[in-house]
């Protein structure tokens, strides 16, 4: 441990304990080559965290691109296991429009994928997961888990039209209120036909605190199994040290063409916006034509250059 102080940086250090903690739960190491063809990206680009994307054309004639995301290519280059799990993790460069500036930065990201005959305790292994790597990035942290089943049976209640949907669901990722009011009247919907939606955007807290209100409202809506399988998700948590880390958001949104069921993201205090992301995607496996389930997590080990910093401020 000693030495692996004095050669390696707060992220290398974290990607290297991220790397053995999906290992012990028996997960493989899964290595991509730097580019794909681009039009696994371009047919996918709402997937995708950016809309840039670098492409070259190769000595063949293809468009290639430098890969901006894992998980696409792990999907594209997998095939379904009937009856199985199959566990992969990596450690890899993305390269993305580094937010706001232009141009592309290179990022690196620690993260697992689960794909196969899926069951409640492969999902509930990869929440764990998400909080045990919170967990080795820093102590002060937050999970926060959703619903999206759920989410989108409430926004399905309110109108047909797909516009309209995207917009309130927009807003619910805001937390806008008012917003989401707004466009139901606008939209012609009726008076006060949006307060089941209004109420569950506003039940945030513990599993402990808020599930049982979750389940009651979920049933009145006439989607009480899929909080039933939210709550029984959850239970890995319970009576463990990480239960105080865990809550729940239904403003944690995802796309609804690629993401189904539980997403959740993860906060360290001190860093601006979310260091983890993930959820279950059996609907972007549809959509690239595999039958399996799926779900898995990207960790962005750039953000925690503000760790490193906030040390050396500290020392």
């Amino acid at each position: 441990m000693v030495v692996e102080d004095r050669v390696l940086d707060a992220r290398e250090k974290i990607g290297f304990r991220l790397r053995g903690l999906y290992s012990g739960y028996g997960y493989s190491r899964y290595r991509m080559s730097k580019f794909e063809e681009y039009d696994l990206y371009s047919r996918n680009r709402d997937f995708l965290f950016s809309d840039g994307v670098i492409t070259f054309t190769d000595t063949n004639g293809r468009l290639m691109a430098l890969k901006p995301d894992v998980t696409l290519s792990i999907v594209k280059n997998g095939k379904d296991t009937p009856g199985e799990v199959r566990k992969l993790y990596y450690h890899e460069n993305v390269y993305r429009v580094a937010g706001t500036a232009d141009g592309f930065r290179e990022q690196t990201q620690v993260g697992l994928e689960c794909t196969g005959d899926l069951k409640r305790a492969e999902i509930a292994e990869v929440l764990k997961l998400a909080a045990e790597s919170l967990r080795l990035c820093a102590g002060d942290f937050i999970l926060e888990i959703s619903h999206l089943g759920i989410l989108e049976a409430f926004t399905d209640a309110l109108s047909p039209n797909a516009q309209v949907k995207q917009m309130i669901l927009e807003c619910a990722g805001e937390k806008n209120l008012h917003g989401i009011s707004r466009i139901c009247r606008e939209s012609g919907l009726a008076e006060g036909a949006e307060e089941p939606l209004k109420r569950l955007l506003g039940l945030y807290g513990s599993p402990r605190a808020v599930m049982p209100a979750i389940r009651q409202l979920a049933a009145e809506n006439g989607v009480g199994d899929l909080a039933g399988e939210l709550g029984q998700a959850l239970t890995v948590f319970t009576g463990t040290e990480l239960e105080s880390r865990i809550q729940i958001d239904f403003s944690a949104t995802g796309n609804l063409k690629y993401y189904n069921g539980i997403v959740f993201k993860g906060f360290i205090s001190g860093i601006p916006g979310c260091v983890l992301s993930g959820g279950q995607y059996d609907a972007l496996m549809r959509t690239m034509g595999r039958k399996d389930r799926a779900i898995g997590f990207a960790v962005f080990l750039d953000l925690m250059e503000r760790l490193t910093e906030e040390a050396e401020k500290d020392a």
